[in-house]
Order: structure tokens, then C-alpha cells, then sequence
């Protein structure tokens, strides 16, 4: 592949709905600007973009791949992204580091739950875009309907610029409006228009010609002096309106029939933007934060965007990056901003789908893949060490939903950790950590599928095996009044004994006061060596529980009085003394449990407002608040974490997948006593069960 300058790239994501034929018109590109030979399909695992194990046996993306194609001295950076929400880091990562995007609807489904999620994150960025109506050949397939859709819920300015010739199993190809002709078959031939489709020609063609006059002032003079404008500008006004987001043109076709193709690769090589024609990145430099508009200068100083990490069985760690300025060179060193260390650059390719292109240099621009930077993660920026630069990073969403895992033997266990970090390297929105009140490995995802597939990925990928169940709640234990007990321990064995005797006095502290100690013995009953070793027999138990098997909070402490033995005593009995001791105390204080309540924002289209509400209600959730915005309704909660486990399956099932939330813990409060006596004998259950 040769180099390109920037003002021949064009940086483009397919966002869709899933299933609308992302990753098949992906595969049309390529067979069209000849990168293929053939034309690969889903079904049978043979496409370009889909090359992951897992995404072959679903029939699905699961990754944003980057697919380039060369088109009429263009280089057009086709970014395929998964339609299914679960995967939503991926479609952020691409997002991030494009300039424009491809928004595909199925021609029979027309505008779904996946659309308008992504329009709402191309919106987010401001992105210029165009619509492709695909799969023009299926049953029930109607253009008007579906645009008439898009009108209804977006508010944008839709223009057609192809109409279909035909319709469903007898879709044959598209007329251009902007040139006037047709483009017929898979081969895209051009030829004149059939007759039968003249007749609704005239008045999207003159939606077209104003559309465009409105994007230049030059045009608007002409158009309203002549009545008509060239082809060559009516091309300029689209490519205005398009930059400045007033105009989203519509075109249609059919991607595993190969019609319509040509003619939308037209369309991205001349409507939509170079790196060039786009708003400058904001840098700041990490030593003064200040911040500055980046030029995409190809001489200029380094700054590239790792956007994406990925696992590869052959080379290792693969970093896929987004140069904003200068060049990053094979063969070179660079300057991670973030961790302020120097990597050793190898050499760097141009990824395609599975495959790496080997080049001598990636451009301001352009996308590129290096491997074996061992030290980087994704967000970070790559720059010249003299001249450091930092950009933001893509935003991903927190995950939500969670499960414990364990490993299945003690090999899988050694490896675990390191694994489940290189899993969560690749993917940002999978999280992993320990948790140490319920002692369990949590792996976090945005869904169900995300997760599942995870784990699927660390057997079939890593060599890891580890089995799924739904987390414990790490609840805790506190106290409730203020309670005096005392402890003796005495051994008396064959040879030295032990002796220790321990009185204390246990007080609630506030929520959050964490643990305090103190030591209240005069007189030297005690002495005040051993005052370490009550404290690390009380923390013994502190960290296992007393009524429950959770971690013990927010109490204070005090040794009030107690006896030793000149010989006896010794640092193992009065951590055994304060070990008990403390159980004691607790006993007597009131005992209670504590849970995690979480903040819940949920975000779902009005007709669903009053179900989820009513979801609610049973889940001992207090509703804090209720706003709209864009059209949505916003309900912000304060809900127990033991009921909303899997509130994001939940969610999906309520308002058939148009809904989403995020959440974060809150604070700790006392469970109903109801409910905390069936936590404490299932605890206990479990504990004999052990033995």
C-alpha cells in the first residue's frame, strides 16, 4: 500500500444498529477497490473483518477492525465497529479517532435501538455523516419508509442523493441524482436511467440542488439567478453542508449483492472530510497543562492517539494508534506522555482487518498498528520526547454488570491475575479486581454477552479456564451500642503456658469512621507491649466477621483493664485473648449488617418511563429525582446493590434494549432486620457446608 498525504485520507466508522451489514459492506469496499479478490460473507466466516474465533462462531463483530481501502487517489480508513450494545468501548475507541461516520440502517428494520445510540455518540463529537439504506434486496425493503423513519426521529436535514432502481428481490441498482445517471449491477455500471424511475426523480432533485445551493453563498446567487447548478456544485454545497452538519446525504444498496457500492465510495471520497478539512485537536502539554489547537502538519511535532490494544498469537501486544501530527517512524523511539518512559518503536504497519501492511512511516493523518509496546495502554499519546503532547483519550463507560470467577485448577489459578489484566488491556470496559469482603475475583462488563464472551476468550485466547457465578454482596458488619466484655485465655501444657486476660469497651462510631484503638489501662495491669498484639488478634477477626463472615466497620476500641503473667504471657495469647475478645463485644453491641447502596442513572425513552419506575418499586429503590433531556427521561435512584445484580439484563428486557444506566456505590446502610437474619443463616449455611 503507498503513502498517502493527509488530504487524501478519510478517516470513516459504520455505526449501525447490529445485523444492519457493517462488516459486509466493509467486505463490498474491499472487493470493490480491489484489496480482494473476493467477496467474503458472515456466514461463512470468510470476511476480512471478522477474523476473531469468537466473532465466526456468532456471526457478529466483537471488535472494531480497521479496514483500508484505496479509492480514485483516496485512502479511506473504514473502521467496522460491532452493533451490539454490549460492545459499546469499541465503538467509543472509533468514534474518537475518525473524522466522519457511516450510519447503516437495514432497509426492512429502517431506524432501531442501536441507531440511535450511535447517532447520540456521533453526536456527542460533532461528526459529519452520511446514511446508507443497505440490504435494498430484502423482503418488505422500502427507501421512503425508512427515510420518512430517519426524519421522524433525528433531528437532522436528510437529502437523498441515490434513489433505488427496483425494489426487493428486483433491486438492481442506483440513479445518482447529483450526476444524473445510473449505476446498475454489482459491477456498478454506469448507464442511463430506466424509465420507470423518472417520475420521483424531478422532486428529489430539487431537494438536492437546494440543499446544496444553502451550503455557499456563491451557489445560493446562482441557483436563485439560473434555477440550476453543475454537478461539479452541487458536489461543493454537499461537501459544505456535509463539514458544517447541515446536510446528511442519503444513499442505498445492498452489501452481499454488491450494488451500490461504487457509487457510496464516490460519496465518501468526495463529501466527506480529510484530516485536514476537520476541527483541530485540542493537545496540552503535561508539564504546564496548558492547552493549544493541534495543526495536522506532517513536519510538525508527534502526537499520536493509542485508540486500541489487542492480543495477536504471532506479534504479540498490537497497538493501533491515530497520528495528529508529524510522523511515526519504523525504527524510531518515542515518548509515552502519560507514563513519562521512552519506548522502542519496531516496525509499523497498516492494519487491515488480521493482516499488518509493513510501512517505513505512518502520517499525520492516518491510522497504524505497532507491536510489542509493552508500556503503553490504550489513551495513552506517543510524541517526541522533546516536545511532549498529550491528547485526551476516547471516554469509555463504566461496566455494569458483574460476576465472579474462579479458576478451574491450580494451573489456571497461577495464571489468573496477569491474564485477566491483558484481557482488560484489550478491552476498556472490562474491569477486573479482588474483592476483599466476600474474597472473590470480580470480572466487570457492560452486559451478559460481554462478559460471557470474555470469558470464553480467556480459555480460547489465553489458555485460562475459570467458571461464572453471581458475585457475593460485599456487605459488612457494625455495631449498634456501646458494650463492655472481657477474655482470658490460659494454656497450661507439658512445658510453658500461655496466659493472657483482656477487658474492653466497644462504641459505634459514625458511618465511614473506620476503626480506632485506643489503649485505656493504668497501673500497668497490662503491659504496654502487648497492645500491638490485642490489636492484631482484633483485626484477625475484624477482617473475617463475627456474625456473618464480613468485614467489621466503623467501631472504636478501647482495652479498658486486664491481667498478665510474668512467665505465661507472651504475644500469641494476647492475640488470642483479643481475637475472642472482640467476637464477645460484638455479640453484645447490637450487631448489625450493612449494604452498598448504589446511585442508579437511567436514561430510557418516555414510553417505557412508568415501567421502570414500577421495576423499581419493587427492587426497595428511592427514587431521587426525574428529569428529560433530548427527548429522554432521566430517573436518578438510590437502589440496594443485592437487587439490581443484573438490573443491566433487566433494563434490556423492560425496554427492549433502548435503555441504559450507569452506577456508582454511594454509601453503607443497615439492612432490614428481615432480611439480615436469611444473610446470616445462609452465611452460616455456607460456613459448615466449608467444614
Amino acid at each position: 500500500m503507498r503513502e498517502y498525504k493527509t488530504d487524501q485520507l478519510r478517516n470513516v466508522a459504520l455505526l449501525s444498529h447490529g445485523h444492519a451489514g457493517k462488516t459486509s459492506l466493509a467486505e463490498a469496499m474491499l472487493f470493490d477497490t480491489g484489496a480482494t479478490s473476493r467477496l467474503g460473507r458472515v456466514d461463512d466466516g470468510s470476511t476480512v473483518a471478522d477474523f476473531d474465533e469468537e466473532e465466526i462462531r456468532r456471526k457478529m463483530s466483537l471488535s472494531t477492525a480497521v479496514i483500508p481501502c484505496e479509492w480514485k487517489g483516496c485512502k479511506l480508513n473504514v473502521l467496522d465497529t460491532p452493533g451490539y450494545m454490549d460492545f459499546i468501548g469499541e465503538v467509543k475507541g472509533a468514534i474518537r479517532v475518525v473524522e466522519s461516520v457511516i450510519i447503516i440502517l437495514d432497509a426492512v428494520g429502517g431506524v432501531e435501538v442501536g441507531t440511535e445510540l450511535v447517532w447520540g455518540y456521533a453526536d456527542e463529537r460533532s461528526l459529519p455523516r452520511l446514511v446508507f439504506i443497505n440490504k435494498m434486496d430484502r423482503e418488505n425493503a422500502n427507501f421512503e419508509r425508512v427515510l420518512q423513519n430517519l426524519s421522524e426521529r433525528f433531528a437532522a436535514r436528510f437529502i437523498p442523493i441515490q434513489l433505488p432502481i427496483g425494489k426487493e428481490s428486483g433491486f438492481q441498482g442506483v440513479v445518482d441524482l447529483v450526476g444524473m445517471r445510473a449505476y446498475l449491477g454489482s459491477e456498478g455500471k454506469q448507464g442511463d436511467i430506466p424509465a420507470g424511475v423518472e417520475g420521483a426523480i424531478d422532486d428529489y432533485r430539487l431537494q438536492l440542488i437546494e440543499a446544496a445551493a444553502e451550503g455557499d453563498d456563491a451557489l445560493i446567487e446562482k441557483y436563485f439567478d439560473q434555477g440550476e447548478l453543475t454537478a461539479e456544485e452541487i458536489q461543493r454545497g454537499l461537501k459544505a453542508g456535509v463539514a458544517s452538519r447541515t446536510i446528511v446525504p442519503v444513499l442505498c444498496g445492498s452489501a452481499t449483492q454488491n450494488i451500490g457500492i461504487q457509487a457510496l465510495l464516490d460519496a465518501v471520497a468526495l463529501y466527506l472530510p480529510s484530516p485536514l478539512e476537520s476541527q483541530p485537536e485540542v493537545a496540552k502539554n503535561p508539564a504546564t497543562g496548558e492547552e493549544f489547537p493541534l495543526e495536522v502538519n506532517e513536519t510538525g511535532p508527534l502526537a499520536a492517539l493509542v485508540w486500541k490494544t489487542m492480543a495477536d498469537p504471532y506479534v504479540g501486544k498490537l497497538t493501533y494508534f491515530r497520528v495528529y501530527s508529524g510522523a511515526l517512524v519504523s525504527d524510531s523511539r518515542v515518548f509515552n506522555a502519560r507514563s513519562g518512559e521512552e519506548e522502542r518503536v519496531g516496525q509499523v504497519y497498516y492494519p487491515r482487518g488480521k493482516e499488518q501492511i509493513p510501512a517505513s512511516k505512518i502520517l499525520a493523518g492516518d491510522i497504524g498498528a505497532v507491536a510489542k509496546l509493552s508500556g503503553v495502554s490504550t489513551g495513552d499519546t506517543l510524541c517526541d520526547k522533546g516536545q511532549p503532547i498529550l491528547l485526551a483519550g476516547p471516554q469509555f463507560p463504566k461496566p455494569v454488570f458483574d460476576v465472579a470467577i474462579s479458576p478451574k485448577t491450580k494451573a489456571d489459578s497461577a495464571k489468573l491475575g496477569a491474564t485477566l489484566t491483558r484481557l482488560c488491556e484489550e478491552d476498556p470496559t472490562l474491569h477486573w479486581r479482588q474483592e476483599p469482603s466476600t474474597r472473590q475475583v470480580i470480572l466487570s462488563g457492560m452486559g451478559e454477552s460481554h462478559v460471557d464472551i470474555a470469558v470464553r476468550r480467556l480459555e480460547s485466547k489465553f489458555g485460562v479456564g475459570v467458571e461464572t457465578s453471581v458475585p457475593k454482596v460485599p456487605y459488612r458488619e457494625t455495631v449498634t451500642k456501646t458494650a463492655v466484655a472481657q477474655y482470658r485465655h490460659k494454656k497450661q501444657t507439658g512445658g510453658a503456658g500461655q496466659f493472657a486476660e483482656v477487658h474492653v469497651r466497644l462504641e459505634p462510631l459514625p458511618r465511614d469512621g473506620g476503626f480506632e484503638y485506643v489503649w485505656e489501662v493504668f497501673g500497668g495491669a497490662i503491659s504496654s507491649s502487648f497492645m500491638p498484639s490485642i490489636e492484631k488478634g482484633v483485626r484477625q477477626v475484624m477482617e473475617q466477621g463475627v456474625i456473618a463472615g464480613y468485614p467489621v466497620v466503623d467501631v472504636k476500641l478501647a482495652v479498658i483493664d486486664g491481667k498478665e503473667h510474668p512467665v505465661d504471657s507472651k504475644d500469641i495469647a494476647f492475640q488470642i485473648a483479643g481475637r475472642e475478645v472482640f467476637k464477645l463485644a460484638v455479640e453484645k453491641a447490637g450487631p448489625v449488617l450493612l449494604e452498598p447502596i448504589m446511585n442508579l442513572v437511567i436514561t430510557v425513552p418516555e414510553q417505557y418511563m412508568g415501567d421502570v419506575l414500577g421495576d423499581l418499586n419493587t427492587k426497595r429503590a428511592r427514587v431521587q429525582g426525574m428529569d428529560r433531556q433530548r427527548g429522554w427521561s432521566v430517573v436518578t435512584a438510590q437502589v440496594p446493590l443485592a437487587e439490581i445484580q443484573r438490573y443491566a439484563t433487566d433494563l434490556r428486557s423492560i425496554t427492549q434494549g433502548r435503555g441504559y444506566f450507569t452506577m456508582t456505590l454511594s454509601h453503607y446502610e443497615e439492612v432490614p432486620a428481615h432480611l439480615a437474619q436469611n444473610i446470616i443463616e445462609a452465611a452460616k449455611r455456607e460456613r459448615e457446608a466449608e467444614k
